[in-house]
């Protein structure tokens, strides 16, 4: 197969091309093209903000893409890729929840906290929104094979989406380190699994040195069309919110893509006139996996990998592909970066759990980074703040198993919600309900 640099495919929209942060140099989007040919610089999709818009912009006709899907709704500002191109399992349109408990955890006693739930896209996460789009690219330019490096979610995506496309489809995994509840999507769906020796960071490594090579479509978010889904996002809380902003807009941070996107879609909005301000976005990563905080801490000066350690698997990530894009989307923001525990992460997740919502615990970090900015006074606490779950509560259920079911110095945790063993008589029963329930 010939490299994908090489692709080139006519009689495509004149809109599909990409432009390179960091030398400025663009070039037509109708190959399977990850980086800068000239400097290596990430890339971003080209989108027309030469026009106002209002949001009368985003009414789909009735039947259409737009209107089954929360994604292709805003193709206004998205690549222009045909309608017999496009990829969709009527991804997004998640809801978006208020909850007193989350706002009095998260210590804003004079404002209020939301969270956009991410986990009821078809798959479970917030992948679907960037893959219908990748997806969708893909078979446009008349890929033959896409292909993605995974914690768990992306290829659980991935293998959805592909196997609608009809399109073969290769995951490579970290060995050991994706919950059984992703793997098993990935499995069902049909895609090649191959489980590398080592973690996501190497895994993404050698995932772009074969795409390089040869004619693979690398699906990862250091590809410019897949965080244009993901823009998607953003576009949807504004949307729920009547285009008014929030304060604050806060995500886990792993390899960074939702990041650069959320930074790319505010951007977007300014320009063509649908907000009057842009909200800061607050990223939260987990202390055993948090290059992009520490980069922040030392003021954008010092860049490190670290070799990552984390219980939130999804952003269990140490050297993140999208830092530039990501740092751009903070400053441009105004934005905040920091890490939490893992401790923080799970009693965050059993917060919002409780409240019947639930998440997997690399969502939490949203909840539990704005209560720790929220104390710190970076965020007011009569602020406005809507905060991103990534994912859905099922994707990791050891996670949930080992909380509430272990101890910590001896003692269950707080917050822990263990079953009850009784003998199987209504005494026994009567009292439960009394101590337990009732009581």
């Amino acid at each position: 197969m010939p490299a994908t640099g090489q692709r080139r495919t006519e009689s495509l929209p004149h809109e599909l091309s990409v432009t390179c942060m960091s030398c400025g140099r663009s070039f037509a989007g109708t190959s399977a093209i990850s980086t800068c040919p000239e400097c290596g610089g990430l890339l971003d999709a080209d989108i027309d903000l030469e026009r106002t818009l209002t949001p009368i912009a985003f009414d789909a006709p009735k039947d259409s893409i737009g209107a089954q899907s929360g994604v292709w709704r805003f193709r206004s500002l998205l690549p222009d890729i045909p309608d017999e191109h496009i990829v969709t399992r009527y991804e997004g349109n998640t809801p978006l929840y208020w909850d007193d408990r989350l706002t009095d955890y998260a210590g804003l006693a004079n404002g209020r906290m939301g969270v956009k739930h991410e986990g009821h896209n078809p798959t479970g996460s917030f992948k679907d929104r960037g893959m219908t789009v990748a997806v969708s690219h893909a078979r446009t330019i008349g890929a033959r094979v896409i292909a993605c490096a995974s914690t768990g979610n992306t290829s659980a995506s991935l293998a959805s989406y592909a196997a609608t496309a009809g399109m073969p489809a290769m995951v490579l995994i970290p060995d050991g380190k994706i919950s059984a509840g992703k793997l098993g999507q990935t499995i069902a769906y049909g895609a090649t699994v191959v489980q590398i020796a080592g973690d996501f960071d190497l895994a993404l490594k050698l995932l772009r040195e074969l795409t390089s090579e040869f004619d693979v479509y690398l699906a990862n978010s250091v590809n410019p069309f897949r965080p244009e889904g993901q823009k998607t996002i953003v576009f949807e809380i504004l949307a729920n919110l009547n285009w008014k902003a929030p304060d604050v807009i806060a995500l886990p941070g792993g390899n960074l893509g939702n990041t650069a996107a959320f930074g790319k879609a505010l951007s977007e909005a300014y320009q063509v006139g649908l907000i009057d301000r842009l909200p800061r976005i607050a990223t939260i990563q987990a202390e055993g996996a948090s290059p992009f905080a520490r980069y922040f801490e030392s003021g954008f000066d010092h860049y490190e990998p670290m070799t990552p350690n984390t219980i939130a698997t999804a952003i269990n990530i140490g050297a993140p592909a999208s830092v530039e894009r990501a740092r751009r989307a903070i400053q441009g923001t105004s934005g905040l970066v920091t890490a939490v525990t893992d401790d923080e992460i799970l009693d965050a997740k059993a917060i919002i759990d409780r409240a019947g919502i639930g998440c997997e615990p690399a969502s939490a970090a949203s909840l539990a980074g704005i209560r720790k900015l929220v104390a710190a006074g970076e965020i007011p606490d009569d602020a406005t703040v809507v905060g991103v779950l990534t994912g859905n509560v099922l994707k990791d259920t050891d996670a949930i198993v080992n909380y509430h079911l272990s101890n910590v110095d001896n003692e269950p945790r707080p917050l822990a919600n263990r079953p009850i063993k009784v003998d199987a008589t209504l005494d026994a029963l009567k009292k439960v309900l009394d101590d337990a329930v009732l009581g």
